[in-house]
C-alpha cells in the first residue's frame, strides 16, 4: 500500500473514464482545482505489436497520469461514473478494463470511491435523462466558472466527470460526512 501524507482538505478525484478520453477533475472543499483529459489512442500497427499489448500500454498511460494527480493532489476521496451498455464486444472489454482501473487503483491506495451512472448526473443537473454533450458542458462550465477554452473533446470528458461530483455531493452521505470530517 502506498501512504499519503494527512489532508486536512476533502479532496475529490472525479472521473468519466474511457480509454480514448479519460476526464478528470479535482475538487477540493467544492472548488475545482484542476481538470483535464488523458487521451489515448491505438497504435498497434503503427508500433507493430498485438492488440492486446497496444492495449496494455494505453491502460499503463491512464494508470501513471491518475496516480500522479491523487500523488500531487493528495486525493482522498474518488468518484467515477460506472459505464454500461456497449455497441460490441470490444467495447464491453473496455467497459470492464476502465472500470478494473479505477477500482484496483482505490483498492491498492485505500481511497474510498463511489459509483454513479451517466444517467444519475443528467437527471440531477439538467433534471432530465436525455441531454446533450453541449448542455452538459455548458451547465458545469457555469456552475463551476472554468474557461472553455479546450478542445470540444476536453469539455465533454470534464464536463461528465464534474456532473458526477454534483450527483455525489448532492446524494452520498459518505461524501457529507467527509466534508465535516475535513473542515
Amino acid at each position: 500500500m502506498i501512504k499519503r501524507r494527512s489532508n486536512n482538505k476533502l479532496t475529490v478525484l472525479t472521473n468519466d473514464p474511457s480509454l480514448t478520453a479519460w476526464g478528470w477533475a479535482i475538487v477540493q472543499d467544492s472548488i475545482v482545482i484542476g481538470t483535464g483529459c488523458i487521451k489515448t489512442q491505438p497504435e498497434q500497427k503503427k508500433r507493430r505489436i498485438r492488440k492486446g499489448d497496444d492495449t496494455v500500454r494505453r491502460i499503463s498511460i491512464i494508470v501513471e497520469i491518475l496516480f500522479g494527480l491523487i500523488k500531487q493532489y493528495n486525493v482522498n476521496f474518488v468518484l467515477s461514473e460506472l459505464p454500461h451498455g456497449s455497441q460490441n464486444a470490444q467495447a464491453a472489454v473496455m467497459i470492464g478494463v476502465v472500470t478494473g482501473i479505477v477500482q484496483t487503483m482505490v483498492e491498492v491506495l485505500d481511497i474510498p470511491v463511489e459509483w454513479y451512472s451517466e444517467q444519475d448526473s443528467k437527471s440531477f443537473v439538467l433534471g432530465k435523462k436525455a441531454a446533450t454533450k453541449t448542455q452538459m458542458v455548458d451547465a458545469m462550465y457555469s456552475r463551476f466558472n472554468l474557461p472553455k477554452d479546450k478542445p470540444k473533446y476536453i469539455k465533454e470528458a470534464v464536463a461528465d466527470a464534474l456532473a458526477i461530483y454534483c450527483v455525489a455531493y448532492s446524494q452520498s452521505p459518505t461524501l457529507k460526512m467527509m466534508s465535516k470530517w475535513k473542515r
